[in-house]
């Protein structure tokens, strides 16, 4: 017979989807009832902000200090310089200290909309393992620590294993990336009472190896719990579109363009969604996402109104929805589309419409442009476009001009002043 959890964080998140497996499921929902527990999750600084994917783990720690408990978002600016090789085929690029401290910086933006970084006992927490992993002396390391793993239970991992599998490199600077994330959880166990380390299930067994870990040096008892990877209802990987990436700094993909990701959620995915990125009660996920005909685009708006809102504020949200609805419906050009913004000296004399949809991100490159042209993927100011050479001179730009990729990739092009 399944166990039911009792405390209020598992009860959510088993209910809403978050959970994929636990170390000891009964034993953490225990310590979860006893008190408030410390729980965290790490991320690496590989670019410049958080995507969509790494947003199902914000929001467990968002549920986690909404039950009363105390999150910790560990930055990684000690384990990037590594580089985590679980489920890659390939090592990551390494990046210098700069890049890594620059990336720090764009992504601890995005947690202060989902979290509470205040004072008291549940007040959240943002750390950054640079601060132990940079002191570490090597020797005093291997001794200490390294003793505590076996080679052979590492190969064994499924996230090395499919790597030697297919006879790609795994070279030893990687090899040592889950013994760093291990030490991570003993150190945040040490001076923060950390109890419990979330990831995506990828992570499994670098969660592991820092229970055991844990418990070995320190004979403590701890946890680890992860969440499903996902996909979308067409086999993708929860998080891309088909201009890449759906990222979270509203610098790199505007709140328009996030609003319009979700509002093109696939039909099967709506309920879902709603109970993983929304705090909607359960009933009404459950009741919106088994919406049929027209009726689902309405779930659909909710949805994406939701999660902007979340993300953005309110009023991204609602704008995102006015402009959507103008756009759309209306067949206006919409003030809050994704916009560039050309310089006189830029245009002189004419710019091509080619070079329009590569410079506002509609295209990826001038041969993608004329592809999309010559296919009748591409609409000026809604109506067809024939011709990836056609002009648009200071005359034509003093008005902004809508340029259309596909059904629902829209962008506004305007001249300076």
């Amino acid at each position: 017979m399944p166990y039911h959890p009792k405390s209020d964080f598992l009860d959510v998140i088993a209910s809403r989807g978050f959970l994929a497996d636990c170390s000891d499921l009964e034993g953490l929902d225990a310590a979860l009832l006893a008190g408030t527990q410390t729980a965290y999750i790490g991320y690496d600084a590989t670019a410049r902000s958080l995507h969509v994917g790494h947003l199902m783990n914000i929001m467990m720690l968002r549920w986690l200090q909404k039950t009363g408990h105390r999150p910790i978002t560990l930055m990684g600016g000690g384990t990037t310089k590594v580089g985590d090789p679980s489920f890659r085929s390939e090592e990551r690029p390494l990046l210098s200290a700069g890049a890594i401290a620059a990336n720090i910086a764009g992504m601890s933006r995005v947690f202060a909309r989902f979290l509470d970084y205040g004072e008291g006992p549940t007040g959240a927490l943002m750390l950054d393992n640079a601060e132990w992993l940079d002191r570490l002396n090597y020797l005093d390391f291997l001794r200490d620590i390294g003793r505590h793993f076996s080679v052979n239970r590492m190969l064994s991992f499924e996230s090395v294993r499919s790597r030697l599998d297919r006879e790609q490199s795994l070279s030893f600077l990687e090899f040592n990336y889950m013994i760093l994330q291990a030490y991570d959880f003993l150190e945040l166990y040490r001076r923060h009472g950390c109890r419990l380390q979330m990831g995506g299930s990828d992570q499994w067994g670098n969660i592991v190896s820092g229970i055991d870990l844990v418990r070995r040096v320190q004979d403590a008892e701890v946890f680890g719990l992860t969440a499903p990877l996902l996909t979308t209802a067409d086999g993708r990987k929860m998080g891309k579109s088909a201009a890449g990436a759906v990222w979270l700094d509203a610098a790199m993909l505007s709140p328009y363009e996030f609003w319009q990701f979700w509002r093109n959620t696939a039909d099967a995915d709506v309920g879902r969604f709603l109970k993983l990125y929304t705090e909607l009660p359960v009933a009404e996920c459950d009741r919106l996402g088994a919406l049929g005909g027209a009726e689902i685009n309405a779930a659909k708006v909710c949805l994406a109104n939701e999660v902007t809102a979340l993300l953005h504020g309110p009023e991204a949200a609602a704008a995102a929805e006015a402009t959507a609805r103008q756009v759309f419906e209306e067949g206006g050009i919409g003030t809050d589309l994704p916009t560039l913004v050309l310089g006189r000296s830029e245009v002189g004399e004419g710019i091509s419409l080619a070079q329009l949809l590569v410079r506002s991100g509609l295209a990826k490159s001038g041969k993608d442009a004329r592809r999309l042209i010559e296919e009748g993927g591409a609409r000026v100011n809604d109506a067809p476009a024939a011709d990836a050479g056609e002009m648009f001179g200071p005359d034509r730009l003093a008005e902004p001009v809508k340029l259309t990729a596909g059904r629902k990739r829209h962008a506004r092009v305007m001249l300076e002043g």
